[in-house]
């Protein structure tokens, strides 16, 4: 068995009933970081391609749902089987969905972690699923369950400050979700002045991401210059409606799911890197990941315009800032680094060195390990 950097024997289980099982923050960045220290690690997530080894991380897969139903029903009973047949000491969950087994796993004596990724309960707001009615009352039950049951974990990771604040300090571990320093940098990238006029958006689609509002602004770009959004990613239910004529007029391409190495393949040949998430309270709040990821690749960002992303915006001076649901206002920026290269190359220059002096999972990742230190060393 290995053993964490102090030398303790200890053995770590990752879980998720949500998350695509080979998430970056969970698997690619979480659990490898672990293995590299030195600890036992595995995730238990749906994967319909199942088991598998990667990076030092085992992947134990369980079927994945169908649907929500099956979910809750037939996917939350498995991971808890799952986790309490892998006899781990320490356990790191990933969804508030989660947090009876966490209570369970405690209540078999292990230590316990809750990773809360986002603003749970102001996502419900945002959750078309739900009938409006019922979206308060959501809301409600995810902040009483964390309540009752977070406060009984052993260890609190929060991806922001803003999170870190709903619980109590003593409780936190700040680990931001902040990109590998070298992750989506090519060597040898089309210099950045050959490059086609691609603006890219990664991550999920929908309307509350500014889907349509991106690709309005597309559409009145192409009215003067040449211009063609790459969308990478899945679409949410519902999310691609009124995009269809921009998509055939060639001015949208969905590119799907990509790998990491396509991800910076599709970076290294863009312009812009665009995130123009809707003023929702969770995303208000986010730190969203594509943001940072396009500074890692050295391009310009065109954001929504949020007191805690114009901070980091305006410090790095890496990009441009806009009303999220105002295509005119995204497409005056889009054009605006589109026609003046020169100063959108110098600032993705300088989004990549805020990324190296400050915005990196290197130094997160640190914080990640020594938190697993001190709980190991608890016993």
């Amino acid at each position: 068995m290995r053993t964490s950097g102090n030398s303790i024997p200890c053995r770590v289980v990752h879980l998720t009933s949500v998350h695509y099982s080979f998430d970056n923050r969970i698997f690619y960045k979480e659990c490898a970081t672990l293995a590299e220290a030195g600890y036992d690690v595995t995730l238990i997530a749906p994967n319909a391609e199942g088991d598998v080894v990667r990076r030092g991380v085992r992947l134990r897969a369980l079927k994945p749902p169908r649907n929500r139903f099956e979910r809750a029903f037939r996917t939350i009973p498995q991971v808890y089987r799952a986790a309490i047949e892998e006899d781990a000491e320490i356990y790191h969950y990933h969804d508030p969905e989660l947090m009876p087994v966490g209570a369970l796993l405690r209540l078999h004596g292990k230590r316990v972690i809750y990773d809360v990724h986002e603003d749970y309960a102001g996502s419900m707001a945002g959750k078309k699923w739900i009938p409006k009615l019922f979206r308060g009352i959501a809301s409600w039950g995810v902040k009483f369950s964390e309540r009752v049951f977070a406060v009984r974990c052993s260890r609190i990771i929060v991806a922001t400050p803003t999170i870190a604040g709903f619980f109590p300090a003593s409780m936190v571990t700040l680990v931001q979700n902040f990109p590998w320093i070298r992750e989506l940098v090519i060597e040898d990238a089309v210099p950045y002045a050959e490059r086609e006029p691609i603006v890219a958006h990664v991550g999920y689609l929908s309307r509350d991401r500014g889907l349509v509002e991106m690709a309005k602004a597309v559409e009145l770009v192409s009215a003067r210059l040449p211009v063609k959004l790459v969308l990478a990613g899945k679409v949410i239910a519902g999310g691609g409606e009124g995009i269809e004529h921009e998509r055939s007029e060639g001015l949208i391409e969905h590119a799907g799911m990509l790998t990491r190495p396509q991800v910076a393949g599709l970076l290294a040949r863009s312009r812009v890197g665009i995130v123009t998430l809707h003023p929702t309270r969770n995303y208000v709040n986010s730190q969203p990941t594509k943001l940072y990821e396009y500074m890692s690749a050295g391009i310009p960002v065109v954001a929504s315009d949020f007191p805690g992303w114009r901070q980091l915006v305006e410090q790095a001076n890496c990009g441009l800032l806009v009303d999220p649901l105002d295509p005119n206002a995204i497409a005056n920026a889009l054009e605006w680094l589109l026609t003046h290269p020169a100063e959108a190359e110098e600032m993705g220059r300088r989004g990549l060195l805020a990324v190296h002096e400050r915005y990196n999972w290197e130094r997160e990742g640190e914080a990640l390990v020594h938190a697993y230190a001190k709980l190991a060393a608890a016993g």
